[in-house]
């Protein structure tokens, strides 16, 4: 094999402290993203990994991850993710140990309706940027970008 892939096969590992987590990244009203694993953060191609914190008694507005696909893991607390489906507004009801799978341009808010304490969740997307897509409504029509 040649050098190129020796390198690729000796490549660096990266370790981000808990507390190391970077809160600059696209914002949503009502909650808290924290970006662990980026492009930015580390140099990652095809991947972005973060935590995002939800206030007690606290809705997010609507938002939407572009070309992204999002797996979620919930850390703590309940968080109820809200989605379209046609004229109904569908709510998944959530616990700790719970995943959830957000397809790519969905639509959707996540509510915590703990009047006590953060929801949190770890979040993956497929793509090297923490992509938001923030939204005046569910039901607005969301147009894929031409690849």
């Amino acid at each position: 094999m040649g050098a190129e892939s020796e390198d690729h096969w000796h490549g660096t590992l990266r370790h981000i402290k808990g507390g190391e987590l970077s809160g600059d990244t696209t914002q949503t009203t009502g909650m808290r993203r924290f970006e662990a694993i980026s492009g930015k953060s580390v140099g990652s191609d095809k991947l972005w990994m973060g935590e995002t914190h939800v206030s007690p008694s606290t809705a997010s507005g609507d938002h939407h991850h572009g070309k992204a696909e999002t797996a979620i893991y919930i850390v703590s607390g309940n968080p109820v993710f809200v989605f379209a489906e046609g004229e109904d507004e569908v709510r998944i009801e959530t616990e700790p140990g719970d995943y959830i799978f957000v397809p790519p341009y969905v639509p959707h808010r996540e509510e915590n309706p703990s009047p006590d304490s953060d929801a949190v969740v770890v979040i993956a997307r497929s793509t090297q940027d923490g992509i938001v897509v923030n939204l005046p409504s569910l039901w607005t029509e969301v147009e894929p970008d031409p690849d």
